[in-house]
């Protein structure tokens, strides 16, 4: 992180209406910057209420200064380059260098302010998605605050009454500004570090965006078709691991920004959901899951202990959701030759292969040249080969050795001997099958037996008055 001190401490920072008097501008914080796309690790407090810090996956936590028993933060709304996965970057909105913004973090009781300068081409606003805050603090321009114009700083002070799990993002021009990735975590500590607590406390949020093939800015204005969908503004495989100790207490909370909702999933292991946007959930109200489905604009903390060692998938379970670079007019090949139509064609493009007649898993084998700053759809490599996942994918990586505290990638799992799936090389008995056609190609259609017709065209005297030339 490097930081804006001397550019802030400038004269040409305004504040917002009625703030003047109370915090100068020669009093702001200085404004982290992040530039790194790895995860990093937890922020553990130095001043005010201790807690037990989260790990953003693939982020970071925005550091702040006690002032006279206030934590104040900075944050700056500016255009930034994010690294979805190595090969490909996106030019994006966001805070302090990254999209999302660096996670803020306070205690249940914390008195917050928040200076928030605008480096964007448009007014912009921050709300403070499920907070219980004074209502001009809730961030929605025209309504609860005027907009924050371009090269102006606004001040947001306010109590962190509920501990729980929430969320950051504009109240003004939002279409634009979430689609171009407007959007941060914020987690509120209760005040007893011992409620609660957990081994490793993971956050991120969900995100979709459509940028074309060979592009690298969001189109702002699409509704539903998008073709990457992340965590934390990165798509597989460049979205770190998360790493655990086996017999670790784990707690994973997701925030959705997106335009729709995603069933997460964790293989391995059952979990309960501890959280949601409005707080913790009574334990008797919990029950074992292994997928939970996130609505629009919803938080959910869950929690699992982490049992049983390796290397587990965690993913959304809408499958296009774990690709990359989608194409949603790309016809159904799946048992169609067209070998002769290739060959064909290969006289006129030397370069031509053909897609998707076994499905679309060997096209993760293919070398196709792709446009500059575009990913593969399905780019992953395991131990084994190739996942054939891309998007919203990752994996929980459980290890007797994992350090408490240590978060690096232990690489991939060394499986004991007879536990891996293999090839049968035994003789294999001929299938039953039912008369009926499932589980089979249908039959192609065939054409009917030709039939004689016999036409009579009408005369004048066939009851139809005359209309029978007609």
């Amino acid at each position: 992180m490097v930081s804006r001190r001397d550019f802030f401490m400038g004269a040409g920072v305004a504040l917002g209406a009625g703030m003047v008097s109370r915090v100068g501008a020669a009093s702001l914080p200085e404004a982290p910057l992040m530039n790194d796309a790895k995860t990093q690790p937890p922020l553990v407090p130095k001043t005010g209420r201790p807690y037990n810090p989260v790990v953003t996956l693939n982020g970071w936590s925005l550091p702040w200064r006690m002032n006279n028993g206030v934590k104040e933060f900075h944050l700056i709304a500016e255009p930034v380059v994010r690294e979805l996965a190595p090969g490909m970057k996106a030019n994006m909105w966001g805070y302090n260098g990254q999209s999302p913004g660096p996670t803020i973090e306070v205690v249940e009781g914390d008195r917050v302010r928040i200076f928030v300068t605008n480096k964007l081409p448009e007014n912009t606003s921050v709300h403070w998605h499920g907070q219980r805050l004074p209502n001009g603090m809730d961030g929605i321009t025209g309504l609860t605050q005027p907009g924050i114009p371009p090269g102006k700083t606004f001040v947001y002070e306010f109590i962190a009454k509920r501990p729980g799990t929430f969320m950051y993002h504009p109240h003004g021009d939002e279409m634009v500004q979430l689609a171009m990735g407007m959007m941060g975590f914020w987690v509120t500590h209760p005040k007893n570090p011992d409620f609660m607590r957990v081994d490793r406390d993971f956050v991120f949020l969900l995100g979709s965006f459509d940028i074309e093939p060979g592009s690298a800015t969001p189109r702002v204005n699409t509704m539903l078709d998008f073709n990457l969908f992340t965590f934390n503004s990165r798509v597989f495989p460049g979205i770190d691991p998360m790493p655990v100790r086996q017999g670790d207490r784990v707690r994973i909370r997701m925030g959705n920004l997106t335009m729709t909702n995603h069933p997460i999933h964790l293989h391995g292991h059952e979990f309960v959901v501890t959280g949601t946007d409005g707080g913790w959930t009574p334990p008797a109200s919990r029950w074992p899951e292994v997928t939970v489905d996130i609505g629009i604009g919803q938080m959910r903390a869950i929690e699992f202990d982490a049992t049983d060692l390796g290397d587990w998938a965690f993913h959304c379970h809408k499958s296009h959701h774990t690709m990359n670079a989608m194409g949603h007019n790309v016809p159904t090949m799946i048992g169609v030759d067209h070998s002769d139509i290739a060959q064909k064609i290969n006289k006129l493009i030397p370069d031509y292969m053909v897609m998707g007649e076994r499905g679309m898993g060997d096209m993760t084998e293919m070398e196709m040249p792709l446009p500059d700053n575009t990913l593969p759809m399905m780019g992953g490599e395991g131990p084994f080969g190739s996942v054939e996942m891309g998007g919203m994918f990752t994996v929980v990586k459980v290890r007797k050795d994992q350090k408490r505290g240590n978060y690096t990638d232990p690489g991939w799992y060394k499986h004991p001997a007879g536990t891996v799936a293999y090839e049968w090389k035994g003789a294999v008995p001929e299938a039953t099958r039912h008369t009926s056609p499932g589980g089979k190609l249908a039959e192609p259609v065939r054409k009917p037996a030709e039939t004689e017709l016999n036409v009579r065209k009408p005369g004048t005297n066939d009851g139809h008055n005359g209309h029978g030339g007609h």
